[in-house]
């Protein structure tokens, strides 16, 4: 079993192979993260305790946000799907110019992450950048970094996400959200 250490090491080569059963073998994600989970749990925990706390640390995701990530792919699907995706990039990048659409994926992203937590958004708002970055021939990891800068900037700044509501109690603004959210704005 791993431990100290080599647990650490363990990890990093986990998310190293990981990585590139993704973005190399083309696997998809959650085989990927399955197969290195069962493997690094072989590794560091008795045998008996592996599916256990597979299943529990599966199910704790599944019972906080695992609706959401699901519904929000498959609404991601369903847009990249129909084309509906080509048609969103496409207005957006007219109105902000053909020259920018990095800037157009962060402005998205700053709109969509009001309402919706930014996991959320990203997940829903990931076929149009995709889209935009195969239309626009711009770099596929500045349109990601462009979305989720807009996402985390409205998720950080502006209720009524957790994070901004929590910081304006913890300051005495707490019924004051309408401040808050123009200030964050």
């Amino acid at each position: 079993m791993l431990t100290g250490i080599w647990l650490f090491v363990g990890l990093i080569i986990a998310i190293v192979v990981m990585i590139l059963m993704i973005s190399k073998l083309k696997i998809h994600p959650f085989i990927a993260i399955m197969a290195v989970s069962i493997v690094l749990a072989l590794f560091s925990l008795p045998i008996a305790n592996v599916p256990g706390t597979i299943a529990a640390g599966f199910g704790n995701i599944m019972s906080g946000i695992g609706i959401v990530i699901i519904l929000g792919a498959l609404i991601g699907f369903i847009v990249e799907k129909t084309g509906a995706a080509l048609t969103i990039a496409d207005t957006v990048v007219k109105v902000v110019g053909k020259k920018h659409p990095e800037m157009a994926m962060m402005i998205m992203g700053w709109i969509v992450s009001i309402p919706v937590f930014c996991d959320s958004g990203f997940i829903i708002l990931d076929p149009i950048r995709k889209s935009m970055s195969k239309m626009t021939k711009k770099s596929s990891v500045a349109m990601a970094v462009a979305l989720s800068l807009g996402l985390y900037a409205s998720h950080v700044f502006i209720p009524p996400t957790p994070g901004p509501i929590a910081a304006a109690n913890s300051v005495g603004l707490g019924t004051s959200l309408l401040l808050v959210m123009g200030v964050g704005a």
